[in-house]
């Protein structure tokens, strides 16, 4: 999920000094460095996505998820590490590009609602689902955030928030959990989500050998997933079993010590340094 799939290629380490959207000392560059975090949250932020009738359409009925999950992925993670690390203009092109693709997805949802994937609600949900995501799995499976960390998290991800349309995405904590109880009347169940969950615990994402531990990571995402989602038949008994969050926290204590060069978070750190 942090490398470039085909044609996303970035180059992390130059311009020397180029600021990110995110700052360089800020909350996001620690969350996103970590793989746990990063794919754990990931799957969280889905499960919520999913369960918002207009979003599960249109991320459903015009993506390549069922076809090639794990292209997907690697598009979706290395997206988030452009918009993260990659230098500002190639962060903004990068976003400019995709608002232009959503422009093209409208649809109707299966009960006859029209939707649009640029439209603003559904961006606010998305943006505010994924800071949510991952920066709670960082909290819970690699190391606690202060309050004061949270709500850094959602207020740097306002530049970002704003180029993709999100324009009243929530910018702390709070603003997430009142964003979080205005949705939940409209949240549901699907057979989507039990697909999605069955995708993700038997793509080839990890090495056939690793497997269970990706199953394990899927998993978390579900004991993480706030309610009224997490009680949702689809996902009531696909959470942790006993003993199985400490294991994921000790995973994601190591992977934060894992020396990653080659990866954006450390190509974008060494861009930082050269200007100094």
């Amino acid at each position: 999920m942090m490398r470039p799939p085909p044609g996303m290629e970035v180059d992390f380490r130059r311009p020397a000094g180029a600021p990110a959207l995110a700052p360089a000392d800020g909350v996001s560059w620690r969350v996103f460095s970590n793989p746990v975090s990063l794919f754990v949250g990931g799957v969280a932020a889905v499960l919520l996505e999913l369960a918002e009738p207009s979003v599960r359409s249109g991320v459903w009925d015009h993506s390549s998820f069922r076809g090639d999950p794990a292209l997907r992925l690697r598009r979706t993670g290395f997206a988030a590490m452009v918009t993260v690390y990659g230098p500002r203009a190639e962060a903004e092109a990068m976003i400019a590009h995709v608002v232009r693709l959503h422009d093209r997805i409208s649809g109707t949802t299966p009960d006859g609602t029209p939707y649009r994937a640029n439209d603003p609600r559904l961006l606010d949900w998305v943006q505010a689902t994924a800071v949510f995501g991952f920066t709670e799995a960082y909290h819970r499976y690699v190391a606690p955030l202060s309050p004061e960390e949270k709500l850094r998290a959602f207020a740097e991800g306002e530049p970002a928030a704003r180029l993709y349309g999100a324009t009243n995405a929530p910018h702390d904590w709070r603003g997430w959990e009142r964003l979080l109880a205005a949705t939940a009347p409209g949240l549901e169940g699907s057979p989507v989500l039990t697909e999605f969950l069955d995708i993700m615990e038997g793509a080839a994402i990890l090495p056939a050998p690793l497997r269970g531990l990706q199953r394990r990571l899927v998993r978390a995402a579900v004991a993480m997933t706030p309610e009224p989602v997490r009680s949702l038949p689809e996902l009531r008994s696909r959470g942790l079993r006993r003993g199985e969050a400490r294991w994921v926290r000790l995973l994601g204590r190591a992977a934060a010590w894992l020396p990653l060069p080659s990866l954006p978070p450390a190509q974008a750190a060494r861009r930082m340094r050269a200007a100094r």
